[in-house]
């Protein structure tokens, strides 16, 4: 039986990219779909929010090529949106603007990282597995692509993985609330043609090697059951 993702839209796939793989809602149902997942979008960033939680059996935030801490209206309703996924423990999983905005929503600080953006495949130390997290990894690796990170975790979560340059790469708040830095949903063609275009942004060499990257083979698929196992309640 097919369960309900209910997708937090809160950015988009740059328009001169989404010819590759289609923008955010197109990319979780690549993703989820073969894990029995039916994503539904709520755009959020334009005050589309579900009236209730049960709506859907579970919930994703997407990317945003925003910060959680600009000041943008609709980040204080998504914020409070996640708060009350806490307090009923409804399953919720966040992605990479959404992993920084669930930190910022319980008192966490999300600021630009020291070391500048982190982009390509990347991989990440497991420091404390969930039940939702079968097949059991003791490392992953997912596509990055943010200039922002979780620099001080807030009370009532744990970090889950880390990596030397991102300390803080994935949380949890109990067992069905949890959120991660990386990109399960990109595939290496899109993170490739975003990455050829930022390069005045990023810099040429950090490009460079992140495209370079891009040819190792990422965990996606073991992410996207980990999802899955979440919303099914594991």
């Amino acid at each position: 039986m097919m369960r309900k993702g209910g997708l937090l839209v809160v950015g988009h796939v740059d328009e001169k990219s989404r010819h590759i793989a289609g923008d955010y809602p197109e990319l979780f149902s690549a993703l989820l779909a073969p894990v029995g997942i039916e994503v539904v979008p709520y755009f959020a960033a334009n005050g589309q929010l579900p009236a209730s939680l049960d709506e859907c059996d579970g919930w994703l935030c997407s990317p945003s090529r925003n910060s959680v801490y600009d000041d943008e209206p609709w980040i204080a309703g998504v914020e409070q949106l996640l708060l009350e996924a806490i307090d009923r423990e409804r399953p919720f999983v966040g992605i990479c603007f959404g992993h920084q905005l669930l930190a910022q929503a319980l008192g966490g600080r999300v600021e630009r990282a020291p070391d500048g953006w982190g982009v390509g495949v990347q991989q990440y130390e497991v420091v404390e597995s969930l039940t939702a997290m079968e097949p059991a990894l003791d490392r992953f690796s997912l596509i990055a692509s943010h200039e922002d990170q979780v620099v001080d975790v807030p009370a009532g979560a744990r970090v889950v993985a880390r990596a030397d340059y991102c300390p803080v790469a994935a949380l949890a708040v109990g067992e069905r609330i949890w959120t991660v830095q990386g990109h399960p949903e990109f595939v290496p063609r899109l993170a490739d043609h975003l990455l050829s275009g930022r390069v005045p942004l990023i810099g040429a060499r950090r490009v460079e090697a992140a495209r370079e990257s891009l040819t190792r083979p990422t965990d996606r698929e073991a992410i996207a059951q980990w999802i899955a196992a979440t919303f099914r309640g594991y």
